[in-house]
């Protein structure tokens, strides 16, 4: 684990990542899919590019994803079935979706099967195992529908629906990664949500920490994760 970064040293690293990731492309164009586009968090790309959206059919989603300039094309739908092109993609970023699906192991190997050999995989996401995460996956709907608007700032997308299985966590997706061979060459923690700064929730995740006797910290909600796609990964898998 890298430790603790602030969120705008993170979108730094993504940068590098993917400025080498070009490099590597010689220039070529750099074509982009976004899993998550309804998540109002564009990457920089000081370069030629392609970039592609898909998410979740949510009113939510579809709202903020039609109000986006940064996607030459998007698709809304079952993430299980919304078409990737094979070995389509040089870089899949997945900002804060994996925790809101029920089966995010099927639609992270769907979206491994876009990217191509050496192709860099963007996680950001929620942590299950945090006092945050704890919150947000035992708060019922009706409450976390009635609060959002008061916890956040207004333009904030959601509440959007919330499933932390139990792949949603720092071991949860190293073991994902070392069963599929990927390389995980990043990863840290940080805390980016709007809400976690609120009296009330800041009281709620200190309580759980407490209770836990630290084995649900209340120091985070968020990791990050940046994973490399092996140019043998098809032979591994098979």
């Amino acid at each position: 684990m890298r430790g603790m970064r602030p969120v705008a040293a993170q979108g730094d690293l993504f940068e590098r990542r993917i400025q080498e990731r070009w490099t590597e492309r010689r220039g070529r164009r750099l074509d982009v899919l976004i899993a998550g586009c309804g998540w109002p968090d564009p990457l920089k790309l000081e370069m030629e590019s392609r970039v592609v959206g898909i998410d979740e059919d949510h009113p939510v989603v579809r709202a903020n994803t039609s109000a986006r300039g940064d996607l030459t094309s998007w698709a809304l739908g079952d993430l299980r079935s919304v078409p990737v092109p094979p070995r389509a993609f040089d870089v899949v970023y997945a900002p804060f979706l994996l925790e809101r699906l029920e089966h995010p192991e099927l639609v992270l190997d769907r979206l491994l099967g876009g990217l191509r050999p050496n192709g860099l995989l963007l996680l950001r996401m929620r942590d299950r195992e945090s006092a945050y995460g704890t919150c947000a996956r035992l708060t019922p709907w009706p409450l976390r529908r009635l609060l959002w608007p008061k916890l956040v700032p207004a333009g904030t997308p959601g509440p959007l629906p919330k499933v932390y299985g139990p792949a949603i966590s720092r071991e949860g997706i190293r073991a994902y990664c070392l069963t599929r061979g990927l390389v995980v060459t990043d990863e840290f923690l940080g805390t980016s949500s709007p809400a976690a700064d609120r009296p009330l929730v800041r009281a709620a995740c200190s309580v759980i920490e407490a209770v836990s006797r630290g084995r649900i910290p209340a120091s985070h909600d968020e990791i990050t994760m940046i994973i490399r796609k092996p140019e043998d990964y098809f032979t591994r898998v098979l």
